[in-house]
């Protein structure tokens, strides 16, 4: 019986492919120096982010987890492949019917292992997009460490030397600081904003076609199931002859075509938001193409009588309003006796 583990002889481009094509090998798949195994998967977590700039380091932690990821991925594909080997070989000495769907099978999974190595090549898209953000980050921190310094240093001259002619100096190197400063900060948040979006995108659409095409061959997959004669026997009965050849295959070219041909148009899954959702989403987005903010221009603004708000003192009580007497400055009387401060002064 001829065995294949490749749905694709000629390896001829998807419609998925060319309407975006693939990007190039993923970069943990090169340059390792333990060979394939992941020895360097600790040692990759817990240094991340342990040198270089502070601004970089926790985005420096997930770019290392992330090729951490990557590489579980890979061994996740390889064994997933090796899986389907031995799948076909326990099945070739089992009945007609269970030994050929058994190898159908491991096509099908042979190639869900394919196509998650195609998946690392993507995700790596989306890793290398965010380790540019770190790299604009790690180019954003020396500007911020030389106004934090010249800061510093004006406050101690200004405690040590109050009159020092330096300080007039480094306070116009500490506006000139401030102005990198500001344009370096300017460029890092555009750029995280844009990365960041792209970066997902791709990882978002990655996974997207993924999971369709897994779908699809789990789909294919209980149809070649379906062949299987699972009614029970009586000792000593035999089952009908298996003739499901033709059909196997048939289903195997099928799935093949539907992979082939997917494109993202064609998903069968779509994420449709709530009224609730759509209906924040735009209110959000006109009011930001609009500019439209919180007007606070006439929170200072002087109260008038004649806007009704201003009531003088006079008339919180309907014109009656009348000052109490202090207490502590009228003299007190015991028995007609003038008591308190007046009478000390008279003793005085």
């Amino acid at each position: 019986m001829h065995r294949t583990y490749s749905m694709r002889q000629s390896r001829a481009p998807t419609a998925s492919q060319i309407q975006n094509p693939p990007p190039p090998p993923s970069s943990t798949k090169t340059g390792r120096f333990f060979g394939k195994a992941n020895i360097g998967h600790n040692f990759r977590k817990s240094a991340a982010g342990a040198f270089g700039p502070d601004l970089a380091k926790k985005l420096s932690q997930l770019v290392k987890m992330d090729k951490n990821v990557m590489r579980s991925m890979e061994l996740v594909a390889r064994e997933r492949m090796e899986v389907a080997q031995q799948l076909s070989i326990w099945g070739e000495a089992c009945d007609d019917d269970v030994s050929d769907v058994t190898d159908k099978l491991g096509v099908l999974i042979y190639e869900i292992g394919e196509l998650e190595d195609q998946f690392v090549d993507r995700y790596d898209q989306y890793r290398v997009t965010m380790k540019s953000i770190r790299n604009i980050e790690a180019s954003v921190q020396p500007s911020r460490d030389r106004k934090q310094k010249i800061t510093d240093q004006i406050a101690q001259l200004k405690y040590k030397e109050p009159n020092s002619p330096k300080i007039v100096v480094l306070e116009q190197e500490l506006v000139r600081a401030e102005a990198e400063s500001l344009v370096a900060e300017a460029q890092l948040s555009n750029i995280t904003r844009e990365k960041l979006k792209s970066a997902f995108t791709y990882q978002f659409d990655a996974l997207r076609e993924h999971c369709e095409k897994l779908a699809i061959i789990a789909g294919y997959g209980k149809h070649l199931l379906e062949l299987v004669d699972d009614t029970p026997v009586t000792p000593g009965e035999t089952r009908q002859a298996y003739d499901g050849y033709d059909a196997s295959k048939a289903i195997i070219q099928d799935c093949e075509d539907a992979l082939t041909n997917w494109v993202e148009k064609n998903a069968a899954v779509s994420s449709k938001l709530s009224t609730r959702a759509r209906t924040l989403s735009q209110r959000r987005k006109a009011r930001h193409h609009s500019g439209e903010g919180v007007d606070l221009s006439g929170q200072d603004q002087p109260l008038e009588r004649e806007s009704g708000l201003w009531v003088p003192a006079s008339e919180h009580r309907g014109g009656e309003y009348e000052e109490e007497e202090d207490d502590d400055e009228a003299p007190s009387t015991v028995n007609g006796e003038s008591r308190g401060r007046d009478e000390e002064r008279a003793v005085a």
